[in-house]
């Protein structure tokens, strides 16, 4: 299953995190593939929501989540999921984390900046599909504030035990998987896990220490079949774009 479909200027695509009980780990063989079950409210879930265009009325595009950050009011996804070279970067997102059943326990939030790295505005390069997203304070709180953040982990390896929570477009609730990270390459990773459709691009790959590793993107912009998924590696250029966007606050 390709997980880009565009709809008119839209982009709309995959991903997400938390460790899941479920305590099945990939051991290399297709049969042991684990599958994805809802993912319950709490904490760490929480800060995993749904990226729509416009209000939560509008389209649902993919999935992002909160992550660490000094001014405390960041967001990582996938770089397609918010800029393409035919559209351009797409305009008035908001998030709304926590998302399910039509509700939004914390509000919707807007985007007021997006940061991706030169290489892939210039072609779409595979190698850079993560974004850092600015959100504005909602009622004066900034949403670390409010919901916590996860560290950026960089430098991990490969060989990961990780939970991915992320948003299906056909589910209203969202999903979670506990698995292992894997080399696809030097620069890329995977997971195998079944459920990861269209709108879950963007889902965070989180360690049991609360780390975000990956997201849902890079080769394939995240995988055209449904139980194999892809990130960049997070290393030094992931750790520079989040400076980046640090720095501009």
């Amino acid at each position: 299953m390709a997980r880009t479909r565009r709809t008119g200027a839209l982009a709309v695509l995959l991903l997400a995190v938390q460790l899941s009980a479920t305590g099945c780990l990939w051991s290399g063989d297709e049969e042991a593939t684990p599958s994805s079950r809802p993912a319950p409210a709490g904490p760490a879930n929480d800060r995993v929501g749904a990226l729509f265009l416009g209000s939560v009325d509008g389209p649902r595009m993919c999935t992002a989540s909160v992550v660490d950050s000094p001014h405390h009011n960041l967001l990582v996804t996938a770089a397609h999921c918010v800029q393409t070279l035919d559209h351009g970067t797409e305009t008035g997102l908001v998030f709304a984390p926590g998302f399910r059943d039509g509700r939004t326990p914390y509000g919707s939030w807007p985007l007021t900046a997006i940061t991706v790295d030169p290489r892939w505005t210039a072609s779409e390069d595979p190698e850079y599909d993560v974004a850092f997203l600015t959100v504005a304070p909602v009622d004066d709180e900034e949403i670390e504030d409010v919901l916590g953040g996860n560290r950026l982990g960089t430098g991990r390896g490969f060989n990961l035990p990780v939970s991915v929570t992320g948003y299906p477009n056909g589910s209203e609730e969202p999903i979670t998987c506990a698995t292992r990270t894997s080399s696809q390459s030097r620069t890329q990773e995977r997971f195998r896990c079944t459920g990861y459709s269209i709108g879950t691009s963007g889902s965070p790959w989180l360690t049991a220490d609360g780390a975000v590793v990956g997201v849902i993107g890079g080769y394939q912009q995240g995988g055209y079949e449904e139980a194999v998924s892809y990130s960049v590696t997070f290393d030094d250029r992931v750790l520079a774009l989040y400076r980046r966007a640090s720095e501009a606050g």
